[in-house]
């Protein structure tokens, strides 16, 4: 897709700019627990600050009812403030006299975070009267919150329509990797699709099948595959009821040419604790009373082998029960190749959700990817191949 950047814009000195922000962090007794997005918007609110501009913080903070101002920004100001290590301020409201007083009170350089935009029910209904009071605070519009561009909000969607509209760094960053793990990959592709129910993931499988060469199955979904294909799953996980559906998606993958790679061997228990016994054995040998937990060593090879032919890998989900040692085998080991191919240079990797996230960290290799995204629901509904509202807006920019 094309877009404009930040680096596109014309100059911003003494010009207000709107920027998108992924705020939405974690808060324990009033401090912030994990800064991760925060320094995320780091280099774009640097950038159009050290240009000269106005820059006020557009974001949402959790799901405040109609009237309840307690998730209110107010506290994620000063948290901000110490990741980007010069002032900024806070004003409590995101439209209206208060909020263009504040902005217009603005120095060139000036950074302030605007009040909740969710705080409005007009933010969510992409309301276009809400849309016209934001777009009355700023001559420019940035988007750098690629996780919240599945939703056509107000300051996610609507604002790229009023005003000359940019992508932030980050979320230049997202689309540079994800055009490369899908929009324009080098073949071979592979993609490990894990977690915990095939319910979940029905889109991805059907779009991947179409769009990648080698497609991995693992955790609780590739039971579902095993139980269709007839192999006894004993008391794994399992959603038996969609035994046909998950046959449907492996003719459809033979039909496009895609080989799905199910666990042959596997890590079984008769009980899910942290270190219970447990042995390793053939698919076929699980017995009434186990539970399929992980990949078996021979598996996690198997794949390996697989992996050291491609050239681009896209993951989503871990393989196993990975939060629960030793059933996190699987998953670290592959995690750990795909690394090491990486960084060979074999490979480009991109990998994104929530679980996943966690797993490559569990593993130390998440710096060894090419990508790893936070972006929860808007990486998942980019795997099904689904436009991303707040992305498309982009793309039709001024």
């Amino acid at each position: 897709m094309k877009f404009l950047s930040i680096d596109d814009m014309p100059d911003v000195a003494g010009k207000r700019v709107l920027v998108r922000a992924d705020l939405n962090v974690p808060i324990a007794d009033g401090r912030v627990t994990d800064a991760t997005r925060l320094f995320a918007a780091q280099a774009t609110l640097a950038t159009l600050a050290d240009r000269g501009a106005r820059v006020l913080v557009l974001s949402h903070f959790g799901r405040p009812k109609p009237g309840d101002r307690s998730l209110s920004l107010a506290a994620i100001a000063p948290a901000l403030r110490e990741v980007m290590g010069r002032p900024v301020s806070f004003v409590d409201e995101c439209v209206g006299p208060e909020a263009e007083a504040a902005v217009a009170a603005m120095a060139p350089g000036d950074i302030m975070v605007l009040e909740n935009a969710r705080f409005h029910a007009g933010e969510e209904a992409n309301d276009p009267a809400f849309v016209a009071a934001l777009a009355r605070l700023g001559d420019f519009y940035v988007n750098d919150a690629f996780s919240v561009s599945h939703r056509a909000h107000a300051s996610t969607e609507g604002l790229a329509h009023v005003l000359p509209a940019f992508a932030g760094r980050t979320m230049e960053a997202e689309l540079e990797a994800l055009a490369k793990a899908l929009g324009r990959p080098e073949h071979p592709v592979a993609a490990v699709v894990g977690g915990a129910k095939v319910s979940s993931k029905l889109d991805v499988l059907v779009h991947l099948v179409t769009r990648v060469d080698h497609l991995m199955i693992g955790g609780g979904m590739a039971n579902t595959f095993l139980a269709a294909r007839g192999v006894n799953v004993g008391k794994s996980l399992c959603e038996h009821d969609l035994a046909v559906t998950a046959l449907d998606i492996l003719a459809r993958a033979e039909a496009a040419g895609c080989t799905v790679h199910l666990p042959y061997e596997v890590v079984v228990a008769r009980q899910f604790a942290a270190n219970a016994p447990h042995r390793s054995c053939n698919v076929h040998e699980v017995e009434a009373d186990e539970m399929i937990l992980d990949l078996g060593e021979a598996a996690v090879e198997a794949l390996a082998d697989a992996l050291k032919t491609c050239r681009t890998l896209v993951w989503n989900g871990p393989l196993g029960a990975f939060e629960t040692e030793p059933f996190d085998t699987g998953t670290v080991a592959l995690a750990r190749i795909a690394g090491a191919l990486t960084q060979s240079g074999g490979l480009v990797s991109v990998a994104g959700g929530g679980d996943t996230v966690a797993a490559l960290n569990h593993a130390g290799v998440a710096a060894q990817f090419s990508y790893v995204s936070t972006a929860g629901g808007a990486f998942l509904e980019w795997m099904e191949g689904k436009a991303l509202p707040g992305v498309v807006a982009l793309e039709r920019g001024h």
